[in-house]
């Protein structure tokens, strides 16, 4: 069984023979916009997931998500699986118990772990340990130096008011959101925390609580740990879920995210502003992901 590190590689090459291929999605459209130019990270793809009847007759609440390569069709992504976040948001709208939104979906690039790895928690960690995991993971992983609060800048200095200039948005922090799975995941949390007035609620799904390949004496989760003890947004004002499987590389997961759970607790957040969910059985994988999606988008996007 191939490794995420090897997944995230074989990824990266098949993006480059989808480009011009937009995803196939059982309702709406999608719009795309190449090689969107950035200041602070590489050009990107950014595929904007518009419902059936959207219109400019009313205002949309917006959900930033990471991978966006991944999350509508199975024929254009490198492991033929997809988030089916079409047909999940498609459903839940008509079944009336979401607001009305539309996705915006980055793409990753080469240096997807550069841009999704929590620089602030990174940087308080030693400088000697920075440079052991910046060379024992150079290969595959940290072509470059971390870079998450530039990928964040990204998002919410250009990427934002892109969106909500050409699209009917509504702009608040009560209707925008992130979310993401894995080292997307990480960078949920790290974004809500960072910019706790620009997203209302974020979902953490399959949060990569390791940094990088799991190891004994890993000193990232401390890290990570500590930086939410000093970083958490208000309850009152923000949302959070958090989830995890217990197969593959989500196996690595609940010691970590217990961790964190007593962290929320400890900073006053309750049922109504944040869930941590176990899955029995469940993978690191977008199939894992897309049988449970109708859960963490009910909770961000829930009337």
């Amino acid at each position: 069984m191939k490794t995420i590190f090897t997944q995230i590689i074989i990824s990266l090459f098949f993006a480059n023979f989808c480009l011009a291929q937009l995803p196939k999605v059982c309702s709406g459209e999608v719009k795309r916009f190449e090689k969107f130019e950035s200041k602070y990270v590489k050009a990107r793809n950014v595929d904007v997931w518009l419902p059936a009847g959207y219109g400019n007759n009313k205002k949309y609440a917006v959900l930033y998500m990471h991978d966006g390569q991944m999350l509508f069709d199975s024929t254009s992504t490198w492991n033929k699986q997809e988030w089916g976040v079409d047909e999940t948001l498609s459903k839940l709208v008509s079944e009336g118990k979401i607001k009305d939104c539309i996705v915006v979906g980055a793409w990753n690039s080469n240096t997807r772990h550069c841009d999704y790895f929590p620089q602030k928690p990174f940087e308080s960690l030693p400088k000697t340990v920075q440079d052991s995991i910046y060379k024992a993971n150079r290969q595959g992983l940290f072509g470059e130096n971390i870079q998450s609060d530039n990928y964040l800048k990204f998002l919410v200095k250009e990427l934002k008011p892109f969106i909500d200039k050409n699209f009917s948005t509504l702009k608040d922090r009560e209707n925008t959101f992130v979310s993401g799975s894995s080292m997307g995941g990480l960078i949920s949390m790290y974004a809500i925390c960072e910019y706790p007035k620009i997203f209302g609620a974020a979902a953490c799904i399959s949060t990569h609580w390791t940094g990088v390949k799991p190891a004994e004496n890993n000193p990232i989760p401390a890290a990570f740990i500590l930086y939410l003890k000093k970083n958490l947004p208000s309850p009152q004002k923000n949302r959070i879920y958090f989830d995890y499987g217990t197969a593959t590389l989500d196996a690595h997961y609940p010691p970590f995210q217990k961790l964190a759970d007593e962290v929320m607790r400890s900073k006053g957040f309750s049922e109504k502003n944040w869930i941590t969910l176990e899955f029995v059985g469940k993978d690191h994988s977008e199939k894992a992901w897309r049988e449970r999606l109708d859960i963490p988008l009910t909770f961000l996007l829930k009337k």
